[in-house]
């Protein structure tokens, strides 16, 4: 079965090599060897590197390895809603585009449970996917973008915009222009539009990080400055972690709920959209 393969060829990235892929699956080298094969003749190219310093993933292989890991997704969650394992469940996925709206969907989740009494079976943190094409796919049934998508096709919900401050790990003066490391999260072309007005070229010693919460922890511990949205900074500021750069102009983001009209679910999509509301 296909699945299998994908599977398996998780397993070598996670494990480094065909040998430690055979023992994570116990099943022999021989057939781990041939899974693979296939599958890279199903690709038409090939997913491994193989020499003496090791298995390690080609440019495809790469390039492969997030569709893999949705395809397990995917699989997981069919097999589970089509056994009933789960009844008073949501058989939705929700996703986001930029990974500031990652604890949004662990606030929908909360909320879903306490005010319907019911769950979303998958929250989705894949950043690397186009959204609005996961949710033509139907790999997701909701995502959070910051991009209104073109054509009729989608449903959208405008929701309130996201407000990023420019923090640092040191009382500081915008105006004064003399800025340490600066976290720079490559939230997108309308955050990257804004940010190239605000900041100087010679304050732009950039750190990337593609994760909003490992960048705050990296601020925090590292120091430096960088833009975060509010509700992820009433923590650290409270405690004297890190301060609001005075004068410092703000970043503001656009805000969507994307998702198909003609979706099965419909009637469980309007519930969650509902949460996204109430809770932005």
């Amino acid at each position: 079965m296909q699945i299998r393969n994908f599977e398996t060829f998780l397993a070598i990235a996670d494990f480094g090599g065909f040998h430690g892929a055979a023992q994570h699956l116990n099943v022999t080298q021989t057939a781990v060897s041939a899974r693979i094969k296939a599958l890279e003749e199903t690709l038409g190219t090939q997913l491994f590197s193989r020499g003496p310093g090791g298995t390690r993933l080609t440019a495809s292989g790469r390039q492969f390895r997030p569709y893999a890991e949705q395809m397990l997704r995917t699989w997981s969650n069919v097999r589970v809603e089509l056994s009933g394992q789960y009844k008073n469940r949501l058989s939705l996925r929700l996703g986001t585009q930029l990974s500031i709206w990652d604890p949004l969907l662990v606030d929908v989740a909360i909320w879903l449970e306490t005010e319907l009494g019911k769950l979303p079976m998958t929250l989705n943190y894949d950043h690397s996917m186009n959204m609005h094409e996961a949710v033509c796919q139907q790999l997701v049934d909701i995502a959070i973008t910051n991009d209104a998508p073109v054509g009729t096709r989608f449903g959208v919900v405008e929701l309130p915009p996201e407000k990023l401050l420019l923090v640092s790990d040191k009382a500081s003066d915008f105006e004064d222009g003399d800025f340490p490391l600066f976290m720079n999260l490559e939230l997108g072309a309308q955050y990257q539009a804004q940010l190239q007005d605000i900041l100087p070229e010679r304050s732009q010693q950039h750190i990337f990080l593609g994760n909003a919460m490992m960048g705050l922890r990296y601020l925090t511990k590292r120091g430096g400055i960088g833009y975060f949205p509010v509700n992820m900074l009433e923590e650290p500021l409270s405690k004297g972690e890190l301060y609001l750069v005075r004068r410092a102009p703000e970043i503001v983001l656009s805000c969507y709920a994307v998702h198909l009209p003609e979706n099965p679910a419909r009637a469980q999509i309007k519930e969650v959209l509902s949460g996204f509301v109430q809770l932005r």
